[in-house]
């Protein structure tokens, strides 16, 4: 049985990297979230091969790459200040507003 999580340390539109597996060290956006699978699709990342027929008479068909998933544990957050890979923490504000931190600059990081 797959453990699932509740939320995720990333969101779509962040920029990760990569920290295990063949992809190792590569960064990039995110850009789709599967919090149920507890899965993320990478721009640039887990490139799969995809054999497709032509669907019409003016489409191709052939060999086409696109990103695969990958699960959200193998990538960690890019800090944008500081450009390091770092761990997520949670702050909650004065106006009661919970938000992520940076934890190496202490940075807020937008959402």
């Amino acid at each position: 049985m797959v453990r699932v999580p509740r939320k995720l340390h990333v969101k779509k539109g962040d920029t990760v990297e990569i920290i295990s597996g063949k992809n190792k060290n590569k960064r990039g956006k995110v850009l789709a979230v599967s919090p149920k699978k507890g899965m993320i699709i990478v721009e640039g990342v887990n490139i799969l091969k995809k054999h497709q027929k032509p669907r019409g008479a003016n489409q191709q068909g052939g060999i086409i790459k696109q990103e695969g998933p990958i699960y959200s544990s193998k990538a960690m957050l890019v800090c944008k200040r500081c450009n390091k890979r770092t761990r997520v923490g949670y702050q909650i504000l004065e106006d009661k507003t919970k938000v992520r931190v940076c934890k190496v600059c202490k940075e807020v990081i937008n959402d």
